[in-house]
């Protein structure tokens, strides 16, 4: 402790930091125009200090935690420390500044006490439409300007008054004018929301004061997390897999390989390996892809301590320029997720053989999405459904993986309420349900994935984004693989098929579209399996009774 905090101070601010990034997160959903938002949860919120380094931030998608203040020190490269201005709002979505793809826009702006500059409140997220050359998005883009609208740091509000300009041209530039405006006010909510909550701090314990508590809590997570480190063998740890394509070239999977080296209290993260940027949209800015590595460097290096500036000291990452995790313009980027959730994965993988009590199996690992669009005649006006949907997680040593779980890389992210999807579009959930034989068999066998099946009550277009059937969620410790993705478009008629991914795919009404998500590996020896654990299996319909006696050997009564 320093001269100006003690334990009980230190804690104190530590919880009303998490608290104000809490207050920003409430304040952006239930302000949100669409239901990506506040009911999916598709966002997150960070509060940051005057050196970009986080200093709270609330639940929300992983893959977006780990580097909200890149945008923040992006506007500060481009135009000086002396751009930053009370009352200023920023918006930016590049995708090479940012990450992501275009849709996720960050808005965040500078925290004042007394012309003091004491930090940033920021915030991202999912934009239903952008402009892109399809409604919500692209499943085939080969370029960033197929994408939408691209935006560098530019003033959304400045001095407390918007700029109705630059408001005026994202109104113009994306299909849902109403909507997304209501989006982008809600985030700007949020963020003067922040920046209330974080000068309030401030006036309460005095900027030396919440200086000190913020170095000594920094300074507790990085000891926390070298410790952790440490106690891993060194040595050089690696991976790989592959995505079944880019969505382009439909032959031709996608490496992902990754080399860990541990070395004493320090870790190393590199991708050099990997595939070069595709040409369809399976890429991502440098930026993500520290993120992912930072959400596979949580779950197994220090899972329990919150996130903040002093996180990831001990963690270095390696990128290629022109690499599908270093890509350059004009890549396309849409769907930059799918290699970062296989990245998270391989991460365990790697460790397994350093940490085999703590390791997990791998998951069903991508968001496997479900876009459709078209004309609601109810209601007389377009519109645009996005789902990431479930599957399972891997098992670990001592428990069964999770059943019917968003992926690792979407954190808190909520699959819609068919009562909510129903009400606002034109289709009907005909199915919802887990997904029978789906799981990784093992002694702790992986969770199972789920049954949707969607019905068009008027025409319309559906876009699909289902991967990892080449590299299926694995086993470890000689439990087996989870069982991969499947979608049958009208299964069971002359006019079946499947297929994983499509692009603006026309249905009537009346057709039909069945999607089923893999299951997580399992782990261990199948045949150390409990026998109660496998007849509970069975009664639930988790397991058949054909891979009860088969796999595991259940005699059947």
């Amino acid at each position: 402790m320093s001269a100006q905090t003690d334990p009980v101070t230190v804690e104190i601010i530590r919880n009303a930091l998490s608290s104000a990034a809490d207050d920003m997160n409430a304040s952006l959903i239930r302000s949100a125009y669409t239901p990506v938002i506040y009911e999916g949860g598709d966002c997150v919120v960070a509060l940051l200090d005057d050196q970009h380094q986080v200093l709270g931030q609330s639940a929300g998608l992983p893959i977006f935690l780990g580097n909200l203040e890149t945008c923040t020190i992006a506007t500060e490269e481009t135009f000086g420390r002396d751009v930053w201005q009370p009352g200023d709002v920023w918006i930016l979505n590049d995708s090479y500044l940012g990450g992501t793809h275009l849709n996720d826009v960050t808005i965040f702006g500078p925290v004042f006490v007394d012309e003091t500059l004491i930090g940033f409140t920021a915030s991202r997220a999912h934009w239903i439409d952008v402009g892109a050359k399809d409604p919500g998005g692209s499943m085939d883009s080969t370029s960033i300007f197929q994408e939408g609208l691209r935006l560098g740091p530019q003033k959304l509000v400045e001095r407390g008054r918007p700029v109705h300009a630059v408001m005026d041209t994202i109104a113009r530039n994306v299909r849902f004018p109403y909507p997304t405006t209501g989006d982008m006010h809600a985030m700007i909510a949020c963020i003067e929301m922040g920046q209330t909550r974080l000068a309030e701090i401030v006036d309460r314990f005095g900027l030396e004061t919440v200086r000190a508590a913020r170095d000594d809590i920094f300074e507790q997570t990085e000891r926390f997390e070298r410790a952790a480190i440490t106690a891993i063998p060194d040595g050089v740890y690696e991976a790989e897999g592959f995505l079944d394509n880019d969505g382009i070239d439909l032959e031709t999977p996608i490496r992902v390989h990754l080399r860990i080296t541990v070395a004493g209290d320090s870790i190393d993260f590199d991708v050099r390996e990997s595939a070069d940027q595709t040409v369809g949209p399976v890429n991502c800015g440098v930026a993500q892809t520290i993120s992912a590595c930072r959400v596979g460097y949580k779950l197994l290096i220090s899972p329990d301590v919150p996130g903040n500036g002093g996180s990831f000291r001990p963690m270095t990452v390696q990128v290629r320029e022109g690499s599908i995790f270093g890509a350059v313009a004009p890549a396309a980027c849409q769907w930059y997720f799918s290699h970062l959730g296989l990245l998270i994965d391989l991460v365990a993988q790697a460790l397994a053989p350093a940490l085999p009590s703590r390791v997990a199996a791998a998951s069903h690992g991508d968001s496997m999405i479900v876009m459709l669009a078209g004309h609601d005649p109810r209601v007389g006006r377009d519109y645009v459904s996005l789902e990431a949907t479930l599957g399972g997680w891997g098992a670990w040593h001592g428990s069964d993986g999770e059943s019917a779980l968003i992926n690792n890389v979407n954190g808190s992210l909520k699959d819609l309420p068919i009562e909510v999807f129903e009400s606002r579009f034109p289709l009907r959930i005909r199915d919802y349900a887990l997904r029978e034989d789906s799981a990784g068999a093992g002694r702790w066998r992986g969770g199972v994935g789920v049954v949707r099946e969607y019905e068009a009550l008027h025409d319309c277009t559906i876009s699909l984004w289902f991967e990892r059937s080449v590299t299926p969620p694995w086993g470890l410790q000689g439990g087996s693989a989870g069982v991969g993705p499947e979608v049958i478009v009208n299964p069971g008629t002359a006019e079946e098929r499947r297929l994983l991914k499509c692009n603006g795919l026309r249905l009537r009404r009346g057709d039909r579209v069945r999607c089923l998500t893999s299951g997580g590996g399992g782990y261990g020896d199948p045949a150390e399996r409990d026998r109660d654990a496998v007849a509970a299996d069975l009664a639930a319909g988790l397991v058949s009774r054909d891979a009860a006696a088969s796999v595991y050997q259940l005699q059947q009564g």
